[in-house]
C-alpha cells in the first residue's frame, strides 16, 4: 500500500486539523484506535472529539475495545460525528446506549483474531489509524515501554497499521531519536501528534482483569486447575491462557501451584497477561510469555525488563487466517462466562436481559484454537441463574467447550467422552450441564428476561467473519 511523503513536510505536529488536512480524513471515514491503555486511555475521547469539532460527520469507529472511560462518545453517537462502529468489547455507558437503540447501524462485535483477519484481508479498509504511543521520536519511531504512561506493548495496532492509508502516532511524550527501545518502526508511521496527555496507566488494571478473592472464586479455580492436571495436559512443554474474568486470573496462581507441584515447565503462557503470568515466568514455570496486550502494571513493567516477556501482534495471537496462530498451540485455556447453556454455547457480550456488557476479545479464538478448553462460573449473578437452557447472546460456540466448572460441579461436553472418563477417574465432581442448569434454576430469584424483540442494534460474528446472533433493541 502506498503511503504519502510525509518526511519532507516533517511529521511531528501538535494540530489535529492538520493531521487532518494531511491525511484527507473526510465525513464518512473510517477512523481507528487500539485500548492498550483500556479504562484508562484518554486518544480515543480526544481525538474523536477534535474530529466532531472539525465539523467531520458520519465516522466509522473500528476500535479494537471500548470501555466505560470512553462515555463521552456517546454524544459523538447522538451528533452523528460517529455513525457506526465495529469493535471487539464493549461496556459502559456506549454500550448501553447502543443496546436502546443509539444508533442506527448495528455494531458489529468481532473476535480479536476476527478483527485482524477483516484488516489483512482487506474486509475492513481504514483511513487513519491513530496509535497511542507512550513515547516517540520525531521520525515516528514509537515507544509502549517508556514515557509518561507507558502500557507494555503494542499488540492490536499492528493490524491496524498495515491496513491503514495513513497512520498517525498520537503521543504525550517526544524522546530525541532514535527512540529506544522502539516497538513501532518510523517506516510504518506517517506522522506524529504531540498531546498533552495520552491517559492514565493506572486504568489497565481495571474491572475484569483483577483476579476474584472470594472462597467460592478461589474454590472454582482450584478445580479449574484440577480439571487441567486429570485432562492429561499438564505436561512439559504445557502452554496456557486464562480470559479477563476475576475468577480466570484466579485460576492462573492456582495453575502455577499444581505446576510446582506436579514439576511441570512449560513453554508459554499467552493473552492479556497479567501479574500472575509474570510470577509464573519469573518461577520459571514457563520459557516464555507472549503478550498481546497487559493486564496491569506488573505486566508493564516486566515486558520492560524480561526479554523472554515477548510481544506480539493480534493477527499472530489469534488470527484464523495466519495459517497457525499462537491460540492454535495452546493446551489449555480458562475463560469466564455471563452465561452457559445446555449446548455449552456460551455468552460474554450480554447480560441475561440483552443488556451489551462486553464482547468476545480473544474469548472464542482462544476456545477454539485450544486443546482443553474450561469455562469457570457460577450458578448465578445478580438473582439471575447463568448456567440457563439457551444464552440469550451466542459468543462462543459450545463445539469450542470441553468443560464448565462451578461451585456445584463440572460439566463435561459429551462431545469428549474420553475427557469426562479421566476426569470421573481422577475423582473430580462431575455431573450433568443439564443438572447445573436445574441447580442454577432453583437458586436464582429472578427468572431470566425473554430475548428483547426490538430492533438488530449488534450482531455477534465468528472470528470467520459471518453473524452467530443478533442483539436487539431493549424497549
Amino acid at each position: 500500500m502506498s503511503r504519502p511523503n510525509t518526511l519532507t513536510k516533517g511529521k511531528l505536529l501538535n494540530d489535529i486539523h492538520a493531521v487532518i488536512e494531511r491525511s484527507g480524513l473526510s465525513d464518512g471515514g473510517c477512523v481507528s484506535f487500539h485500548h492498550h491503555l483500556r479504562n484508562g486511555d484518554g486518544v480515543m475521547n480526544l481525538i474523536l472529539t477534535a474530529l466532531g469539532e472539525a465539523g467531520l460527520k458520519g465516522l466509522h469507529l473500528e476500535a479494537t475495545s471500548l470501555f466505560p472511560v470512553h462515555a463521552p462518545l456517546v454524544a459523538l453517537v447522538e451528533k452523528g460525528v460517529i455513525a457506526s462502529i465495529a469493535t471487539s468489547y464493549m461496556s459502559g455507558p456506549l454500550a448501553h446506549a447502543i443496546s436502546r437503540g443509539a444508533l442506527k447501524t448495528p455494531v458489529r462485535l468481532r473476535t480479536h483474531g476476527g478483527r485482524a483477519r477483516a484488516l489483512d484481508s482487506g474486509e475492513q479498509r481504514i483511513d487513519v489509524a491513530f496509535v497511542a504511543a507512550s513515547a516517540a521520536d520525531c521520525r515516528g519511531n514509537l515507544s509502549a515501554r517508556t514515557g509518561r504512561a507507558p502500557f507494555g506493548v503494542l499488540g492490536y495496532p499492528m493490524a491496524d497499521v498495515g491496513a491503514a492509508q495513513h497512520v498517525v502516532a498520537v503521543t504525550d511524550t517526544i524522546v530525541p531519536f532514535p527512540a529506544c527501545p522502539i516497538d513501532l518502526s518510523q517506516d510504518r508511521v506517517d506522522m506524529v501528534l504531540q498531546v498533552d496527555r495520552i491517559g492514565d496507566p493506572a486504568g489497565i488494571g481495571s474491572g475484569a482483569t483483577r483476579p476474584a478473592m472470594d472462597p467460592q472464586s478461589v474454590a472454582i479455580a482450584g478445580q479449574a486447575a484440577d480439571v487441567i492436571a486429570a485432562s492429561g495436559q499438564l505436561i512439559p512443554g504445557f502452554s496456557f491462557q486464562t480470559g479477563a474474568g476475576g475468577i480466570s486470573i484466579a485460576t492462573a496462581q492456582a495453575v502455577g501451584q499444581a505446576m510446582t507441584t506436579h514439576g511441570v515447565q512449560g513453554s508459554f503462557a499467552c493473552g492479556g497477561i497479567s501479574g500472575f503470568h509474570v510470577k509464573m515466568l519469573e518461577a520459571g514455570l514457563f520459557r516464555s510469555l507472549m503478550d498481546v496486550q497487559c493486564f496491569d502494571l506488573e505486566a508493564v513493567a516486566s515486558r520492560s525488563r524480561n526479554s523472554a516477556h515477548q510481544s506480539m501482534s493480534a493477527s499472530a495471537y489469534a488470527g484464523p487466517h495466519v495459517g497457525g496462530a499462537v491460540v492454535d498451540e495452546l493446551s489449555a485455556v480458562v475463560l469466564g462466562a455471563a452465561q452457559v447453556d445446555t449446548d455449552f454455547n456460551v455468552n460474554v457480550t450480554t447480560r441475561s436481559d440483552g443488556l451489551i456488557i462486553g464482547g468476545s476479545g480473544g474469548h472464542a479464538d482462544a476456545a477454539q484454537g485450544a486443546a482443553l478448553t474450561v469455562v469457570t462460573t457460577r450458578l448465578t449473578a445478580a438473582g439471575f441463574a447463568k448456567v440457563v437452557p439457551k444464552v440469550t447472546t451466542l459468543t462462543t460456540p459450545g463445539s469450542c467447550v470441553d468443560v464448565v466448572v462451578t461451585g456445584a460441579g463440572i460439566a463435561v461436553n459429551p462431545a469428549n467422552a474420553a475427557l469426562q472418563d479421566r476426569l470421573g477417574a481422577g475423582g473430580l465432581p462431575v455431573v450433568s450441564i443439564q443438572d447445573l442448569a436445574a441447580k442454577a434454576a432453583v437458586q436464582a430469584s429472578q427468572a431470566t428476561p425473554p430475548r428483547a424483540s426490538g430492533r438488530v442494534v449488534a450482531q455477534s460474528e465468528h472470528r470467520e467473519g459471518y453473524v452467530l446472533d443478533e442483539i436487539r433493541m431493549i424497549e
